[in-house]
């Protein structure tokens, strides 16, 4: 994702969340990464307890990324 506007569409508190999440937009053909702040993977908690684990795509594929993301109300509490 070279010199792309990129933006934050989803924050998960835990990577395998995000993972799941990843494969999802990836399937639907949508480039996406993973950003948190895990000192190079040896502190885990750092994500936890701070911004999380961001999934970030291209600014043109957002919207198409959100909806991807989205829970649907039947199956929220």
């Amino acid at each position: 994702m070279h010199d792309a506007e990129l933006v934050i569409v989803h924050t998960f508190g835990n990577s395998t969340e995000a993972d799941i999440a990843r494969s999802a937009l990836e399937a639907a053909g949508i480039d996406s990464m993973i950003q948190a702040d895990t000192a190079g993977g040896t502190r885990p908690h750092l994500a936890w307890a701070g911004t999380g684990f961001r999934i970030l795509v291209r600014a043109d594929d957002a919207a198409a990324a959100r909806e991807i993301l989205e829970v649907p109300a039947k199956h929220m509490p």
